[in-house]
């Protein structure tokens, strides 16, 4: 049973940067599409990125240009570098792969 961990949440001033990480317990196939969801307070879950199998990554439009989203699957992992912080981007963020095949528990970031 495939697990994620992600890791990296915390509180962060407006303005600043943090940079989260999903690891997988065991390798996932590379054909699957990897994710970064978020649960904001009052809003339904957003799909902030996705990165696939060749590379080609998109963002939903609140996130482009300050969020970046990466993978290592050597190390069965991928990651979300968010600059530039906001108060809207507080939320729980979610690591996902294949769809929602797997998911992990969250981690809350906080931006004030």
């Amino acid at each position: 049973h495939v697990q994620l961990v992600e890791s990296g949440g915390g509180s962060v001033q407006a303005g600043g940067s943090l940079k989260l990480s999903c690891v997988a317990s065991e390798s996932i196939s590379s054909w699957c599409e990897k994710d970064w969801y978020r649960q904001t307070p009052g809003k339904e879950r957003e799909l902030v990125s996705t990165i696939r199998k060749d590379g080609s990554t998109t963002y939903a439009d609140s996130v482009k240009g300050r969020f970046a989203i990466s993978r290592d699957d050597a190390k069965n992992a991928w990651y979300l570098q968010m600059n530039s912080l906001t108060i809207d981007d507080t939320g729980v963020y979610y690591c996902a792969a294949c769809g929602t095949a797997y998911q992990g528990q969250g981690t809350q970031v906080t931006v004030s």
